[in-house]
């Protein structure tokens, strides 16, 4: 492995170690901070092909944070980068949760700790609002009625109908493809 490669993964390595213990709240919390570091900072790839990153470590299995991490990682340097990135991700959780596991009694009675979680969870409503902000304007350049109606759709069915998410991404994957092979057979035929 070259010098700058070493560098890079590193950096990889660090970066996620710093996103893992700072963000809290899930998944989707890290794509504003994979966004400035990676896309804003050092350019290595533009909002969108975060955002369909962020989309494929939402549908793959396990966490979305490591499986984002892991996507960061493999398009910025490779299978080195993948396991820089998932190193660096996964660290501050599991120490975190092994000390919160050790002191579950004090943790769990403190109105000091509540107060700080109720006041994460405030941050967390507006990073994840920001984020569905973000992609719905990606899916409002695409100019596709399909698109278009998907969103609200899903949101329905999980809100209203109360779908399992699991059937609600395979229904939208299924209309996706089907959508794509008519285009295709239409520039063909």
């Amino acid at each position: 492995m070259s010098g700058e490669k070493i560098k890079t993964c590193l950096w990889l390595f660090w970066i996620n170690l710093f996103i893992g213990a700072f963000t809290f709240g899930g998944g989707y919390i890290v794509v504003p901070m994979i966004s400035k570091y990676y896309v804003r900072k050092k350019h290595l790839f533009s909002k969108e092909e975060l955002l369909s990153m962020a989309a494929i470590a939402q549908s793959t299995p396990g966490a979305i944070a490591v499986n984002l991490s892991a996507l960061a990682g493999h398009r910025t340097a490779g299978l080195p980068g993948v396991l820089a990135s998932c190193l660096g991700a996964v660290i501050p959780p599991l120490v975190i949760l092994s000390a919160v596991a050790s002191w579950y009694e004090a943790f769990s009675s403190s109105t000091a700790v509540e107060a700080v979680l109720r006041g994460m969870q405030a941050g967390v409503a507006a990073l994840i609002v920001d984020i569905v902000v973000d992609m719905w304007r990606m899916i409002l350049r695409k100019k596709s009625a399909l698109l278009h109606a998907m969103v609200p759709g899903a949101f329905v069915a999980s809100f209203v109908f109360h779908l399992h998410i699991a059937v609600i991404l395979a229904v939208c994957c299924i209309l996706s493809l089907w959508h794509v092979r008519i285009k295709q057979e239409r520039r063909c035929g």
